[in-house]
């Protein structure tokens, strides 16, 4: 069905700019947009169905590009630990952390994880997002792995969302593997992923290369059984010290390489280079209390495109909105209303490896759009939490609220 959509404003976000459109028009059939542009200059199109919104502003559907939304547990009572002064890795190292979701999560079963994610993901839904990508890495071996990424699946199954499932069991040493690090590298290639892979569970690989993690020759290894399994990769690099794993991601052409607080300027030059986005994660510096800001100037100086998203997890991020990221992307990290909204469609599309297909409103392109109730588009990174008004569209198809 061909559908007119008139009487709104459009930043299309063609270009990673706002690209604006006044008195627009957006032709759409079935789930691709077929037309948009002026509403003058639309020509004599037959259509089946015309939407009057209302003067609204209609942006691309945000896109959250980096989430860990399936888990079990909850870490509150670490977050009241850090507000003692008690640091994230000493955390870690008495046992919490990642290593106290992974006890949590192994022990819950797939619906009760169905359960607790779906009203997290319904959360940002009610944000303006059409597009989510949601991380393993809670399950640390191959049967819970396996159960978090058939819950991921099933989040995109049975919701209007399109959901990306990434595999990212090098998250943490697994308590079965005290001491063993290599020995667990060496099961994740040999055994975990290409299971994984061959049950078409997984559409990208990530690893998270820190010092209390993994290493980069570590990590390393399982970017080459990625690129041997056709699957196409991602990067926790330099939240918490430079191993310069940016720069390695950059080597495999990665997709992003996500936090990036201590990269520094030669690991912008190579992520430039390879094309590789940066993916920042404003939550998870607010949550955390950071000092340390991501080096903005030379992202921008080398033309790095940058993605913005919740991080979303029950540890260092526990955000809800997306667009409360905006704000924060703004008031913490310095960047525009303009970079900010491009973080989250067309850059954000981009780090998911979609942006032929998704993040900003082009002919051709899915009909994923948000119609807001706004004065303007700077409104959606101005104002703080709250619900504003809008109408999404998912696939061309309203979605009913």
């Amino acid at each position: 069905m061909k559908t007119l959509w008139q009487h709104c404003h459009v930043a299309s976000m063609a270009q990673g700019a706002y690209s604006i459109i006044e008195d627009a028009a957006i032709v759409t059939s079935a789930s691709r947009i077929e037309w948009i542009g002026p509403r003058q200059a639309l020509g004599a199109i037959a259509v089946e169905h015309t939407v009057d919104l209302g003067g609204a502003w209609v942006t691309p559907g945000l896109i959250d590009c980096h989430t860990h939304t399936v888990f079990g547990g909850n870490r509150s009572g670490e977050f009241e630990q850090r507000l003692q002064g008690v640091s994230y890795a000493e955390i870690a190292a008495a046992g919490g952390g990642i290593a106290s979701t992974v006890r949590a999560t192994r022990a819950a079963s797939e619906d009760a994880l169905y359960a607790s994610a779906l009203r997290r993901v319904q959360a940002l839904m009610r944000d303006g997002v059409t597009t989510l990508e949601i991380k393993s890495g809670y399950g640390l071996d191959l049967a819970s792995e396996r159960k978090l990424l058939r819950v991921i699946r099933r989040l995109g199954e049975q919701l209007p969302l399109t959901v990306r499932a990434t595999c990212l069991a090098a998250h943490a040493l697994p308590p079965e593997y005290a001491g063993r690090a290599d020995d667990y590298i060496e099961h994740i290639c040999d055994e975990l992923l290409p299971a994984l892979a061959a049950e078409g569970l997984v559409d990208a690989v990530d690893a998270f290369c820190e010092y209390l993690a993994f290493s980069p020759a570590q990590v390393e290894r399982v970017f080459l059984t990625a690129r041997e399994l056709g699957l196409p990769v991602k990067l926790h690099a330099e939240q918490l010290s430079s191993l310069h794993g940016s720069s390695l991601a950059a080597r495999y052409q990665a997709l992003s390489a996500d936090h990036l607080e201590f990269m520094d300027e030669a690991d912008a030059i190579a992520m430039a280079e390879a094309g590789t986005v940066a993916v920042l994660l404003p939550g998870a510096f607010y949550f955390l209390r950071e000092t340390q800001l991501p080096p903005m100037d030379a992202l921008r100086k080398h033309g790095v495109k940058i993605a913005i998203a919740s991080d979303l997890n029950p540890g260092t991020s526990p955000a809800l909105s997306l667009r409360l990221m905006l704000n924060m992307a703004c008031t913490l990290l310095r960047m525009t209303p303009e970079e900010a909204l491009a973080g989250v469609t067309l850059h954000a599309a981009t780090a998911l490896g979609l942006g032929h297909s998704h993040g900003s409103l082009e002919v051709g392109k899915v009909a994923d759009f948000v119609a807001w109730d706004i004065e303007r588009p700077a409104d959606l990174a101005y104002w703080l939490g709250g619900d504003l008004h809008k109408r999404v569209v998912r696939h061309g198809i309203e979605l009913s609220d």
